[in-house]
């Protein structure tokens, strides 16, 4: 169906009239259907015009004076597509095209005057009914406190605007998905005094004022349907009807839609002028119900945003986040960022030792799971996912500090202490459980994924996966922290020894990859508790070297030399037992480890 539209410079200088296929008509003052009786250009007999394959064939006739324009220029035969115009004297005609299927028979009657209504329109249009409108708006803040779900709030919004709207038969709340090329609409919620079970509201009307003009919209209908035709907003022979559009993120693509019957009253009253429009109060009540609406699911989103959030990001860097623009802010992006993994060790023996009672142990996990991300959060990390028993951070993203890698091992040796803490304790409900905690610092993208509803922020990169192996190998190494090389030498040349000590512990070939990796751990400063004093740590970097280089007798007295709680020591010292005491054929200074744990 193929509408063309009139419009001229003042209020009311309006039409829009359907189009026959194919069939030739002349646009003039002398043509009975096809008259601008406003424009003061036009010509007797104007231009002729045809709709033939998808196009508006306009043909300038030799008795028009004056000239048509086209694309800025003065033409006499062109052919206008879909969203094109031509203007004669001060009136600009365009197209309204339907795609096929996208609206049925009964939005096809002639519209009598249409209305786009701005804010400034309503600005001073009086409420003669204030008391009225007052009292509505008045539940609609008890709507608002009891609705438990956006479904509910619609639902009970749609009753609130009938009975505010005296003159409405039917008010609804509508949607057009911005995906959908058709702009096909969707009633979410609607209430009608006329008892009207297959109500439609006018595609043209929606999509005018939802995705073309993003204002409300007031149709005005000529004649009364015939039944064959009592589809869409004219059902029930309504003569009027308007659609105000929700706005800011929350609202987009839904509307208020409202329909209803002049009930004796003269035609005149809903074509009059805006300033004295029998509908101009009921739209600007429509346009304050819309902005009540979008301003409460703006709220309510960004309070479920900011829920969901809280679940990442520290309450200090959600808060820089959320003052600027979060889009923005959490699109995913290249970053240098450190990776931490954190497992909880002993949860598998509990489950086992525990079967009975596995609701409290998840209890427990649930509990130690807060633990490594108050840990985590405290130290400005992300916390990116749970996986199982293990937690997944990271840091240099969404924002980057020059001692994130400082920062992440704080938060691992924060982890340790509390873990360690909880063992003292045999009737502390985590005692028993420890922790060991892989970290990697290296390029990746990190960014929030997903939709709107069900958003994560993750991180993506060889860095991911080398941490994870990190936390895997404390389990064989039987140390609490383990980090790669870059992470190592940060700790070694540039954080303080009283915030953290670091050793190299020995490089490696994981099980099933071919390239070596060096690790180290990172511990707590000295302290007069600590099991390692930095002359032992010297004494164990000594004999790494002697190891690395085949001379494994010194090597071992060497190693034998560290308290023999020191467990981080028994890799290298097992290595040189299983061969002997002698470096194999080929040693290159890496143990391959013969298995993943």
């Amino acid at each position: 169906m193929v509408q063309l539209i009139a419009k001229g410079e003042k209020e009311g200088e309006f039409w829009q009239k359907q189009m026959p296929e194919g069939k030739a008509f002349v646009l003039g003052r002398s043509s009975e259907n096809w008259d601008v009786p406003w424009e003061k250009w036009l010509s007797r007999q104007h231009a002729e015009l045809a709709w033939v394959n998808h196009s508006l064939k306009v043909r300038r006739l030799p008795e028009a004076k004056n000239p048509i324009w086209f694309r800025g220029e003065k033409v006499s035969t062109f052919s206008v597509k879909a969203g094109e115009t031509f203007v004669i004297g001060n009136t600009v005609f365009s197209l309204d095209v339907e795609s096929e299927g996208s609206v049925s028979t009964g939005d096809s009657r002639q519209i009598l005057h249409a209305f786009t209504i701005s804010p400034e329109n309503l600005r001073h249009v009086p409420f003669r009914d204030a008391p009225h409108r007052l009292d509505v708006l008045g539940h609609l803040a008890k709507v608002i406190e009891s609705a438990p779900n956006d479904a509910e709030l619609l639902e009970q919004a749609v009753n609130l605007l009938l009975q505010g709207i005296r003159k409405a038969d039917v008010t609804c709340i509508i949607e057009i998905e911005a995906s959908d090329p058709k702009g096909t609409v969707h009633v979410l919620s609607s209430v009608d005094r006329t008892n009207v079970s297959s109500f439609q509201p006018s595609g043209r009307l929606a999509r005018k004022a939802i995705l073309s003009e993003q204002q409300s919209v007031v149709h005005v209908w000529t004649t009364k349907q015939d039944d064959s035709e009592q589809m869409f907003t004219l059902m029930g022979n309504f003569d009027w009807s308007f659609c105000t559009p929700l706005h800011g993120p929350s609202g987009e693509g839904l509307a208020i839609y409202v329909a209803g019957r002049l009930q004796g009253a003269s035609p005149a009253s809903a074509l009059a002028p805006w300033s004295s429009n029998d509908l101009s109060e009921d739209v600007k009540f429509a346009e304050l119900v819309a902005a009540i609406l979008s301003a409460l699911r703006q709220n309510r989103y960004l309070q479920h945003r900011q829920s969901i959030l809280g679940h990442f990001f520290s309450p200090s860097v959600l808060k820089i986040v959320s003052a600027s623009d979060p889009e923005k802010a959490l699109k995913p992006r290249d970053a240098e960022v450190t990776v931490l993994f954190c497992d909880l060790r002993g949860f598998s023996r509990k489950v086992e030792q525990e079967a009975d009672h596995l609701s409290e142990i998840l209890e427990r996990v649930s509990m130690a799971l807060g633990v490594m991300t108050k840990c985590i959060h405290n130290h400005r990390g992300v916390v990116a996912d749970f996986l199982g028993d293990c937690a997944m951070a990271f840091w240099g993203w969404p924002l980057s500090h020059d001692d994130d890698i400082q920062q992440a091992c704080l938060a691992a040796l924060d982890i340790q202490s509390e873990f360690q803490k909880f063992s003292s304790d045999p009737d502390h409900p985590l005692a028993g459980f420890r922790a060991g905690v892989g970290l990697a610092t290296g390029h990746a993208v990190a960014g929030q994924i997903g939709s709107k509803d069900q958003a994560k922020v993750t991180v993506f990169g060889p860095v991911v996966n080398l941490a994870s192996r990190m936390e895997g190998l404390t389990k064989i190494l039987r140390v609490p922290i383990l980090v790669d090389e870059t992470t190592a030498q940060y700790v070694s040349t540039k954080m303080p020894k009283t915030l953290a000590r670091s050793r190299r512990l020995a490089r490696v070939r994981p099980y099933g990859l071919g390239a070596a990796l060096e690790v180290s751990e990172v511990m707590l400063p000295m302290s007069e508790s600590s099991l390692l004093t930095d002359k032992h740590l010297e004494q164990y970097e000594a004999a790494l070297k002697a190891f690395v280089e085949g001379n494994w007798t010194s090597a071992y007295e060497m190693l034998h030399s560290l308290p023999p709680q020191d467990l981080g020591k028994d890799l290298i010292i097992s290595h040189i037992l299983q061969n002997n005491h002698s470096p194999p054929s080929g040693w290159d200074g890496v143990i391959t480890m013969q298995s993943k744990s």
